[in-house]
């Protein structure tokens, strides 16, 4: 089992605009800060309960104080967010809208609340993020428990007052938890420092669990001696946890997928190994440098291993029509396996760019496939097409309770069959397949998708509105069909990966929203 290293941490949420609506959010007058309980959820204005980080001169001593350090009046300006109708994302988003609609047995309608929700959170947490910095600490959505926004905050009152008139209200709840997430980071922040590590590598926030997270087993060892101490000084619960549990194993080896041009994400890859045999992995995202030259985005641990130590080539069908695709690049290196920061930038091997190119300026924008399997049916209201990528998700913005979709190409061939077996199993299907985000408290993106080895590499993103979220790196074990609506898979965010890549090179790697383009290219970095 390969080790992998990393993670993500962001005290920053972006704020970003996803359709034609905006919504000026009022603040309302209250009571004072609202408590809720934990059986119901429900507010009560009966406790006013100070903030945990508040001053001293907020919270304590007598009126001469209080008299003279007030506490600033809380912002009354509306927030404003924007917002696109129910029906028009899930429309966009069909297999989304399908998945929520067989694993909560909820209605199309409901589904399509959801969804619209869940686009709605991404710049409704920019805004809380920087109009309650000290107060608002995180937030996520619960599907299980009714599809609830659930927004966490040190003084819940404010906060509730400010999403008041936002779509779907009803649906939004603010619960008071301990400590804002900006103080969570600079914890996080602080801890890595005094552990040799790196915040948001090593050292990380779990919103939901309103705590940091210390990954051990890479740069930070479990028997740290520092660790004690950093964790008494942290001002925050800290909970330390292995990076990999040894439960699970490395989704790489031997992909199969029958694609055709042009170079889509979700594309079968087979990398002969050092030792004769054939490994591989799937596409993930087409990736474009600041000098106009693409690359194909996959996981490093494809062609950075043990088992791999010479120059790697990456094919399309080994055992035939062996079509070339990638290479791996050594000048500079583009790979790396360390979770989460796991990657590697494949330029194309010689003539295969004309092989894989995009023929016009008018169909280019960049793909990922989307393949219809039988353990998806709901995708079958618009059958296997292809998704246009527009962008990136910071891995900052990626909340808990998101609905996503992920394309792999393990697979295990039945008898007499051309295809190099990747280890998946007698029964999956390779293809796409939504689900959950979980987490994030493993430094990548946890998802409750099954996967298995072979899809290593492949791309998950939001299906309504085409943003690469991140690559497949590992997951839960699991052979064959899948069985288990539990299976959880790990992926490596697309924010880290081009983070740390262009933080190394300088190269200004940015996931591509036109696909490679026929034309003049350099040569391939050797």
């Amino acid at each position: 089992m390969q080790i992998r290293r990393r993670v993500v941490v962001a005290a920053a949420l972006v704020l970003g605009t996803v359709g034609a609506t905006t919504v000026a959010l009022a603040q309302e007058d209250g009571a004072g800060p609202p408590v809720a309980t934990a059986a119901t959820g429900e507010w009560s204005t009966e406790v006013a309960a100070a903030p945990a980080d508040a001053s001293p001169s907020a919270t304590s001593g007598g009126a001469r104080d209080r008299a003279t350090t007030p506490r600033p009046a809380p912002d009354t300006r509306p927030v404003t967010v924007a917002a696109r109708p129910a029906k028009e994302v899930a429309k966009a988003a069909p297999a989304s809208a399908g998945y929520l609609a067989e694993r909560y047995r909820v209605s199309a309608g409901e589904a399509a609340r959801r969804l619209a929700l869940q686009e709605l959170s991404a710049p409704l947490a920019g805004s809380l993020a920087e109009r309650f910095p000290d107060t608002y600490a995180g937030m996520w959505l619960d599907q299980a428990g009714g599809g609830v926004l659930t927004i966490a905050a040190t003084d819940p009152a404010p906060v509730r007052q400010a999403v008041g008139g936002v779509p779907d209200a009803a649906h939004v709840r603010v619960v008071p938890v301990r400590h804002p997430l900006r103080r969570l980071t600079e914890a996080a922040e602080r801890l890595a420092t005094a552990l040799g590590g790196r915040a948001g590598t090593d050292v990380v926030v779990d919103e939901q669990a309103n705590e940091v997270v210390v990954l051990t087993g890479d740069v930070v060892a479990a028997d740290d001696t520092r660790l004690a101490g950093a964790r008494d000084a942290a001002g925050v619960p800290v909970r330390v946890r292995a990076r990999m549990p040894e439960s699970v194993i490395p989704k790489a080896c031997d992909p199969r997928y029958c694609a055709e041009a042009p170079m889509r994400g979700g594309i079968r890859l087979d990398v002969p190994r050092d030792n004769g045999t054939v490994g591989g992995c799937t596409t993930g995202f087409n990736v474009r440098a600041r000098s106009g030259r693409y690359y194909v985005l996959t996981a490093g641990h494809c062609v950075a291993s043990a088992t791999h130590t010479h120059v790697d080539k990456t094919w399309h069908q080994f055992l035939g029509p062996k079509v070339p695709v990638g290479v791996e690049s050594t000048s500079p290196v583009l790979a790396e396996n360390a979770f989460p920061a796991d990657y590697a930038m494949l330029p194309y091997q010689t003539g295969a760019f004309e092989r894989w190119a995009y023929p016009k300026r008018t169909q280019g924008a960049s793909l990922v496939n989307y393949w219809c399997v039988t353990d998806n049916p709901t995708c079958a209201t618009k059958g296997s097409r292809d998704v246009k990528i527009t962008g990136h998700t910071p891995y900052s913005a990626v909340q808990a309770g998101w609905v996503v979709c992920a394309t792999g190409s393990a697979y295990t061939p039945k008898a007499g069959e051309q295809y190099v077996d990747s280890g998946a199993g007698l029964g999956y299907v390779p293809g796409t397949r939504c689900g959950t985000v979980t987490g994030k408290a493993s430094g990548g993106i946890d998802v409750r998708i099954c996967a298995r080895p072979g899809d290593s590499g492949g791309p998950l993103f939001t299906e309504s509105d085409g943003r690469a979220l991140g690559i497949l790196s590992y997951g839960d074990d699991g052979s064959g069909a899948c069985a288990n609506p539990d299976e959880k898979n790990y992926y490596a965010p697309i924010s880290t990966i081009l983070d740390r890549v262009n933080s190394r090179t300088g190269l200004g790697f940015e996931i591509a929203t036109r696909g490679p383009l026929i034309g003049p290219i350099g040569s391939s970095t050797r």
